[in-house]
């Protein structure tokens, strides 16, 4: 941990001039209190960096939740080992899960399903209790329910460091929580040009609590991180179910753990109520189950929080990016990507080279710098990985 300024501290020992200077410019905010707090996997964003923690009070900056609001990660812990699959086919589950779970930022559901539909229902209601219509954002919104996405989203089965398997997954509230939270940062731009607000860089403008701007945007702010996290649970249902299928027996949660990395809630830090903004981080308050997942083909990590003061109860979200999509499409091949994902099942494609684990940070030095924050309980090894183009 290295204090920067009254207003700033950073947890990240590998992190690029640009992204210190993003996180001055944040904390400079006149509303941050007590401090802003960079997480070991911080990297440059939108606005704020993704690997945030961002406490306000009486406002709300829309960038520093992120375009994914409620983005975040769900794993399952079976009652099976290695040893219970070994004389199963790998690919034969990694095609049954890409069938199971519409791939890619465009692709939705045909129907909603009967598992789907309780789901859905739960959100309506939370809908129009919040006062807004969804399809307002995307009239297609309930097939997007149970999808996953592209980037660094991502379905795996694993093993833990006593070949124990896991099911675990990464994605937020999809399309229609990307149009919600474009619309209030556009929002809270507009709001802060119309009272002349100066500000170090526009996707800062911010939302002011007590004004209807404000009220309208917390609400469906709640909504969509609410999808995002039954859009995780839904997914998890489809994958246990092919994973019951594949090995033919009756498979057993022995625990499941569902926890965002973008969103906003309110919690009390340094004796006074906040508004806490975790952008790329998760709550990590004492004894709290959380998830920390590498690239594809590096090790995830099943965690309890430490509780730290100064972290705002938080922690990393995972690797965080080395290089742009852009930059690593142009460092690295596909024959680079084959090597690093040598012994786990995958679809070989170009598509996944910007996902390629030398485009982002060490894991290993993120956990390293991450042990006020965190102890680990389980390490994660992938034996098979399905992503979206």
């Amino acid at each position: 941990m290295d204090w920067i300024s009254d207003s700033y501290v950073n947890f990240a020992s590998i992190i690029d001039d640009a992204t210190l200077a993003q996180n001055r410019m944040t904390s400079s905010m006149p509303f941050v209190y007590p401090h802003f707090a960079s997480m070991p996997d911080a990297h440059l964003g939108k606005g704020c960096a993704v690997g945030s923690v961002l406490p306000t009070l009486g406002a709300i900056i829309p960038a520093a939740v992120g375009v994914d609001i409620g983005c975040g990660m769900v794993a399952v812990r079976t009652d099976l080992t290695a040893g219970d699959v070994a004389h199963l086919d790998r690919r034969r589950l990694r095609e049954a899960i890409e069938r199971a779970v519409p791939l890619s930022a465009g692709n939705n559901n045909k129907r909603v399903g009967a598992s789907a539909q309780p789901r859905i229902d739960d959100l309506e209601h939370d809908a129009r209790s919040a006062g807004f219509d969804p399809a307002g954002y995307v009239r297609d919104w309930r097939l997007q329910l149970g999808t996953l996405g592209s980037g660094n989203h991502f379905i795996e089965v694993s093993l833990d460091e006593q070949d124990d398997i896991w099911l675990f997954l990464h994605s937020g509230s999809r399309g229609v929580g990307n149009r919600i939270a474009l619309r209030h940062i556009r929002a809270a731009q507009d709001y802060c040009a119309r009272r002349s607000i100066s500000l170090p860089h526009r996707d800062l403008a911010y939302l002011e609590e007590g004004t209807p701007e404000f009220d309208r945007y917390l609400a469906e702010l709640l909504w969509a991180q609410r999808f995002a996290l039954l859009n995780r649970e839904e997914m998890m249902d489809r994958l246990v179910r092919r994973f019951t299928e594949w090995v033919g027996t009756p498979v057993q949660e022995r625990e499941r753990i569902n926890c965002h990395h973008n969103y906003t809630q309110r919690e009390t830090h340094y004796g006074k109520d906040v508004w806490l903004s975790r952008k790329g981080a998760i709550a990590a308050d004492p004894g709290r189950p959380g998830l920390i997942p590498g690239s594809m083909g590096t090790r995830s990590y099943v965690v309890t929080g430490r509780g730290s003061r100064e972290a705002m109860d938080s922690a990393p979200h995972g690797a965080g990016r080395g290089y742009s999509r852009t930059a690593a499409r142009r460092r690295f091949s596909q024959d680079q990507l084959r090597a690093a994902m040598r012994g786990i099942e995958y679809r070989d494609t170009p598509a996944f080279l910007d996902e390629i684990p030398a485009a982002y940070k060490d894991i290993d030095v993120v956990m390293r710098d991450a042990r006020e924050l965190v102890d680990v309980r389980h390490t994660l090894r992938q034996i098979i990985n399905v992503k979206g183009d």
